[in-house]
């Protein structure tokens, strides 16, 4: 079966990001094909790495970033919802050049036309 996970919750104050990542790594384990997770709305804030998370603490950044290496699972974030919650790529727009770039290349930032093309193509889509 073909999944894929919307993820709209922040990395932290809710469960929503958190459970999509278990749910993520559930797909995977149980040999199904995890086709994308699209960060949308304020799940676009689990793509900003300058997020900073006490060490007691998990690090969501970090474990999408491993997942998108470990399985090649493609991790879209939406650009319009980054770029109003301060998550930019210097690449896309030339104007925030002087600010830092805050996401990291495992992060790929689309639009919701990317969104719907996961949709077309998975028998599941499932949103945290």
């Amino acid at each position: 079966m073909k999944y894929t996970i919307l993820v709209s919750g922040p990395p932290y104050g809710t469960q929503n990001s958190s459970t999509a990542f278990l749910f993520s790594h559930a797909i995977i384990a149980s040999k199904n094909e995890l086709l994308s997770v699209f960060f949308y709305c304020d799940g676009a804030l689990n793509a900003n790495k300058l997020a900073s998370f006490p060490p007691d603490e998990c690090n969501l950044f970090k474990k999408w970033t491993s997942l998108c290496c470990t399985h090649s699972v493609k991790l879209n974030v939406c650009v319009s919802a980054a770029r109003r919650r301060g998550v930019i790529d210097t690449k896309i727009d030339n104007k925030f050049s002087t600010r830092l770039d805050d996401s990291k290349s495992s992060f790929c930032f689309s639009g919701l036309s990317e969104l719907v093309k996961y949709i077309e193509v998975s028998d599941r889509v499932m949103q945290f």
